[in-house]
């Protein structure tokens, strides 16, 4: 059964991947390395030496598929009301050992809590991966935990990000005006970011109320778009740098002193990208290095993949629509080829077993796109098949923000079978249904 996350309603809510339990739950008692506060400073270019092996977390147990619920009525009951999941207590600064430290840097409203953002030592100066969220606390928390490695923001050589999302990339223009640092990113996700920058509010609230009526979604659904575009909010992730070298797949990046090669990911967002650490793990953990995973692989958490074009500029006529869902499990295949030491995510916590991670997805994606095909044997719209589907909680009581996420991922999941040619449109349907074939 998925779980949609609670997230603020609106067009700006947070980037939340689907989560297979609690929203933010810790990991498994333990966290890898030395957990580091500020009383207790190392510097980057001194670290602290290594602690005794130790267990840095395991992946969470695989989820049951959950069984097809019943159609959905377009018009559910109002939800009763309920307390808004709260995020967990961040973890402290922690040194992974080997010149590599996490920093949780919070996510304004967010159950999921906090991004870990990590600081790699390199020969010519500290480099992040990632930044965090565009946020007075998140840039106080970032400028705090580079102070507790013993380090700051202008000290910093390099950027690298591993996707486009706000709470990735969000501070990085911030960190850019202080320290001149560069920013990288891989080119799928730069144009994103170029064409993001370029596009006025209404037109992404424009778009989406397009998409969410093509699903079949009720028009009381579809108008409350318009209170957001009222609202005059800037969407997040506007003020973020826009990058300046690229991560290409394949390359080991100019970082003196240190061997990270780029891995395209494409699924979460079409240029996500891992960075593969390839250097002995300094515990001597079994394995082939390490990999910084971004939103791609989570210990407890299923990332979102939605669609592509919610951001993508119009593809040439005749084009064959993307398959975000095909690119992210052919990108855990490769992943899993990997077989490092540890993953450090973007989120939780770090842990080992990335092939046992990768087979849990794989399985929990093809019970998804089965439980698709059942409902398919009656013709739907999207709208329909997302209240269909089996979520953590009743259609009726998942929120609106979330709902719209939802529908996301389960065009994304429809998007596939039509690739594979296990479902189609049904012929002259308005909106459109689709059938299992």
């Amino acid at each position: 059964m998925a779980h949609v996350p609670d997230v603020p309603d609106g067009p700006d809510a947070p980037d939340t991947p689907d989560e297979s339990r609690i929203p933010g739950a810790p990991g498994p008692p333990g966290t890898p390395g030395t957990p580091r506060t500020p009383e207790t400073p190392a510097s980057p270019r001194h670290p602290a030496p290594p602690t005794p092996p130790g267990s840095p977390g395991t992946p969470s147990t695989p989820r049951a598929p959950g069984t097809p619920g019943p159609l959905e009525s377009p018009t559910p009951l109002a939800p009763p009301p309920q307390s808004p999941p709260q995020p967990p207590p961040p973890p402290p600064v922690t040194d992974h050992g080997g010149g590599v430290w996490s920093l949780p840097v919070p996510i304004p409203g967010n159950p999921l809590g906090h991004t870990l953002v990590h600081l790699l030592e390199t020969d010519r100066g500290p480099v992040l991966v990632d930044t965090g969220w565009d946020d007075p606390a998140s840039w106080d928390a970032l400028t705090a935990g580079l102070a507790a490695c013993g380090t700051s923001v202008e000290a910093l050589h390099g950027v690298l990000v591993t996707h486009h999302h706000p709470d990735h990339h969000g501070l990085s223009g911030r960190v850019r005006e202080v320290s001149g640092a560069w920013i990288a990113m891989h080119p799928a996700d730069t144009e994103l970011v170029r064409h993001l920058r370029g596009t006025p509010p209404g037109g992404w609230i424009d778009l989406l109320a397009g998409k969410l009526t093509a699903a079949g979604a009720p028009a009381a659904h579809v108008a409350r778009l318009e209170a957001a575009r009222a609202g005059d909010r800037e969407p997040p992730g506007r003020r973020a740098a826009l990058p300046d070298r690229e991560l290409v797949h394949g390359e080991l990046l100019d970082l003196p002193g240190r061997r990270l090669r780029a891995v395209w990911t494409p699924g979460h967002t079409p240029g996500h990208v891992c960075l593969h650490l390839e250097e002995a793990h300094p515990r001597g953990g079994a394995g082939n290095g390490r990999l910084f995973s971004g939103d791609h692989l989570l210990p407890g958490i299923t990332p979102h993949v939605g669609l592509y074009e919610i951001y993508e500029p119009a593809r040439a006529p005749g084009g064959r629509p993307a398959d975000p869902l095909g690119d992210y499990l052919s990108s855990l295949a490769r992943v899993a080829a990997l077989g490092p030491a540890e993953v450090l995510p973007a989120h939780q916590h770090a842990f080992t077993d990335a092939p046992g991670r990768v087979r849990e997805l794989l399985a929990h994606h093809r019970a998804r796109l089965a439980e698709l095909r059942a409902l398919l044997r009656t013709p739907r719209t999207l709208w329909q098949l997302t209240g269909s589907m089996a979520w953590n909680r009743p259609w009726a009581r998942i929120p609106y923000a979330s709902r719209n996420i939802a529908v996301a991922e389960a065009e994304a999941h429809l998007r596939h079978l039509v690739a594979r040619r296990l479902a189609e449109a049904v012929p002259g349907s308005h909106p459109v249904a689709y059938v299992a074939v």
